[in-house]
Parts: structure tokens; C-alpha cells; sequence
């Protein structure tokens, strides 16, 4: 029966590591087209036009209700079949970008929905169109609302990245897995990478509060 093994702790720790390099590339560019993406899809969700609405809404259902692994199949061995390949890295960007931006259209959503009509109004009787409301007085408010919710977003999806090792993507759970097969000790290395994973969203959940406590202020002043 296998144990932890500290020496194969200490000596797998670099290896291991390594994968945390790919895992915050997909993380970070995925986090970042879906906060882009996510933005448009949720205006097109509120949208009084149903040409906008219905294929927002039919989107976001389409990927909050298909598992992300299914989504990762159909881009990296699916496509193929169709004349179109990916590699890894570039499957598991675009599924995660896909999967992301329907939560974040939600979240979105959720934090526009909640600024209320007296800012819309206010902001109409200065001279502001639409837009220039949306850009300058709604969204800060807004963003503010939804920046705890895209926060835990984005620290799912760090953590969701371990499913890119079943394409052969090499994050650090790939790197793991290699380890612990070579090894015959999954045990050892898995609270390796438990610990990986611990560490990094530790920190960027210290970057979620720092960053509240800068745009609340900066609302504020």
C-alpha cells in the first residue's frame, strides 16, 4: 500500500510545477476572452430585440447544461472528423472560453440587472445617450457588483484546467499523473498537486480582495 513519500514529494515538486505554467496560460486568456464575450452575450440577453435575445439565451443554456469535458472532446477529437484540428492548448483555450463566458454572461447580467432605473434616468437627464450611460455610469456600479461572483468564476475555472490533462495537455495535473505512474505513487504526488492548486488560488484570492478594496475605493473617492 502506498504512502506519502516525502522524498518523492520534494523531488517531483519541480516537475510538477512546471504544468502550473500551462494551467494559468488557458486560465488567464480564457478568463479574459470570457469577460469579453460574457459582457456582449449578457447585453444581448437583456436585449428588447428577440434576434439578440433568443440566440444569447439559447448560448448560455447550451453551455451551462453541456460538461466542459464534453465540450473539450468535441473541439479536440471531434473536429478532426470534420477536416479541423486543434492542438491541445488551443482546444482547451477555446472550450473553456466557450464553457466561462456563459457563466460570466450570467454574473453579468445579474450585476446589470441590480444597478437601478434611478441611474439610468439620472444619467439620461445629464445629456448621456445609451451608451455613453452604460459606459460611464452603469457599468462601473455594476462591475463592482459582479467582480466577488467573476472572481470565484475565475477560480473554478483555474482549478477546472485539470480536465485538459485527459487531451494530453501538459498543465499540472498532466504532470502529476505522469509522476505517479512512473512512480506507482498517485497518492504522493495528487497532494502535490493539491497543495499547487491550494497555493495558487490562495493567492489570487488575495488578489480578488485587494483589487475590491482598490475599485471601491476608487468608486468611492
Amino acid at each position: 500500500m502506498n504512502s506519502f513519500n516525502l522524498n518523492l514529494a520534494i523531488e517531483s515538486f519541480p516537475f510538477i510545477l512546471m504544468g502550473l505554467q500551462y494551467t494559468m496560460l488557458v486560465a488567464f486568456i480564457s478568463m479574459g476572452i470570457a469577460l469579453i464575450s460574457g459582457l456582449f452575450l449578457a447585453l444581448g440577453r437583456m436585449s428588447d430585440r428577440f434576434y439578440w435575445r433568443v440566440p444569447c439565451m439559447l448560448f448560455i443554456s447550451f453551455n451551462r447544461g453541456v460538461p466542459i469535458l464534453v465540450l473539450l472532446f468535441l473541439l479536440y477529437a471531434a473536429l478532426p472528423e470534420l477536416g479541423l484540428s486543434l492542438s491541445s492548448i488551443s482546444a482547451a483555450i477555446l472550450a473553456f472560453s466557450i464553457n466561462t463566458s456563459a457563466y460570466v454572461a450570467e454574473v453579468n447580467r445579474s450585476a446589470l440587472s441590480s444597478v437601478s432605473k434611478g441611474q439610468h434616468e439620472a444619467a439620461a437627464s445629464l445629456g448621456l445617450n445609451k451608451w455613453q450611460a452604460m459606459r460611464y455610469v452603469v457599468l462601473p456600479q455594476a462591475t463592482r457588483i459582479a467582480l466577488p461572483p467573476l472572481s470565484n468564476v475565475f477560480l473554478s475555472l483555474v482549478k477546472s484546467t485539470s480536465i485538459a490533462s485527459t487531451i494530453a495537455l501538459p498543465e499540472l495535473m498532466y504532470q502529476a499523473r505522469i509522476i505517479g505512474g512512473r512512480e506507482f505513487n498517485y497518492f504522493t504526488v495528487l497532494v502535490v498537486a493539491a497543495l499547487i492548486y491550494w497555493g495558487a488560488c490562495s493567492l489570487l484570492s488575495w488578489l480578488q480582495r485587494y483589487l475590491e478594496k482598490r475599485f471601491n475605493r476608487y468608486l468611492e473617492s
